[in-house]
């Protein structure tokens, strides 16, 4: 199976890449926005595909051609300001979403916000708020489509080592997760299609992935 990681660059993509490339017939595209960030991926065998994804819906799609699933983990990040959250969490993921239904893919994993409700965006604060409402837009869109879509909603991420364990569930009490074991958690996802039409929030916890993966209703 060939995946494409958009935001392959990020601390969950580069996490993710890695994991693909040492799973047996699993192969990984990171979708990248410059050169210099190639090394890494080459390093691991991957192919990479430069694409920016503030530009269009046809240059994703052309990155997209001949995979099987898609997984979003792109983000503007926390520094900075709401033009970005709006160009690279809503319409990046948008046109993410209409590029794999342009060349179709049907499997899209999109990593959200932990709380993606109107009740969020209201309570967030200032700062946040943007990237909160950015995140539910995209949310509904995919959604809306029939991509056999799984939508996977973080805790606070750390840097930590992963435990490989993790708790899984409709509403959690917000927790921390490593970055480590939500890419295990994604491609888990990937390869159980129990989990298609499903989303869930991810914290640290107890549970093996694969066996919390595979617990979700």
């Amino acid at each position: 199976m060939k995946i494409l990681v958009v935001g392959a660059n990020g601390q969950i993509g580069k996490h993710l890449v890695y994991l693909i490339q040492n799973r047996e017939n699993f192969v990984a595209k990171a979708m990248i926005r410059n050169q210099e960030q190639a090394n890494f991926f080459e390093n691991l065998g991957a192919e990479t595909d430069i694409v920016d994804l503030e530009g269009t819906i046809d240059g994703i799609a052309k990155a997209a051609e001949g995979v099987d699933a898609i997984v979003f983990t792109a983000g503007s990040g926390a520094h900075t300001g709401k033009d970005k959250t709006i160009m690279v969490d809503l319409d990046g993921a948008v046109k993410t979403i209409e590029a794999a239904k342009l060349t179709g893919v049907k499997r899209f994993i999109m990593i959200s916000s932990f709380d993606t409700t109107r009740e969020a965006i209201q309570s967030a604060p200032e700062s946040f708020a943007p990237y909160v409402a950015a995140k539910h837009y995209a949310d509904e869109w995919l959604r809306a489509t029939d991509l056999d879509y799984t939508i996977i909603h973080p805790g606070i991420l750390t840097n930590d080592k992963g435990t490989g364990h993790v708790k899984i569930g409709s509403k959690l009490e917000v927790g921390e997760v490593s970055r480590q074991d939500v890419a295990q958690v994604i491609l888990s996802t990937v390869e159980n299609e129990s989990t298609i039409g499903k989303e869930f929030q991810v914290i640290g916890g107890s549970t093996p992935v694969q066996e919390a993966v595979a617990s979700v209703q």
